[in-house]
């Protein structure tokens, strides 16, 4: 487990869209251990390929401390017309967050670190955690989910504290 650099926004590798996983061996259990360790060090409870400039749809997340879920390839396959708002934030934006509405139920389909195809529904903080980090992988930074106006002042906040360093 390596703790790798983290890409800090606005690069442009924050807007790409990540390429899906094509092998399933040490090399994506490596890759998936990196996120984690540099998850945890940054500290934060999602982190994708694109954070670590590596532009592969791999997803790690830690909400609770010691159950950590891995996710190759996921996609939102439904999501309900119910939303929720809830406060967002990025190992690649530290020290900024936002309150996001997102949909309040999804179900996701996606790989795990074998290949096996896999399903899940979420609610409530996973669902969001799921959504922010998808979208990651499909190039949409999470500030681009706020008004303008919000997108702005975020934007701003950042600016001082990278000023700050």
């Amino acid at each position: 487990m390596a703790v790798r650099e983290i890409v800090k926004w606005p690069d442009p590798r924050l807007k790409a869209k990540a390429a899906p996983i094509t092998a399933f061996d040490d090399d994506l259990r490596r890759l998936a251990d990196d996120l984690l360790a540099t998850m945890r060090a940054a500290p934060g409870v999602g982190i994708t390929g694109p954070h670590i400039g590596e532009l592969q749809r791999l997803v790690v997340l830690e909400l609770t401390p010691g159950e950590v879920r891995v996710y190759v390839d996921p996609v939102v396959t439904e999501a309900s017309a119910e939303t929720i708002r809830h406060v967002e934030g990025s190992v690649s934006m530290p020290g900024v967050v936002e309150e996001v509405e997102r949909a309040a139920r999804v179900r996701i389909a996606y790989r795990d670190l074998d290949g096996a195809a896999r399903e899940e529904e979420a609610e409530g903080f996973l669902a969001v955690c799921l959504q922010h980090e998808i979208d990651q992988l499909d190039g949409v930074f999470w500030i681009e989910r706020l008004s303008r106006l919000k997108r702005e002042r975020a934007a701003k906040r950042w600016e001082k504290l990278r000023r700050r360093g």
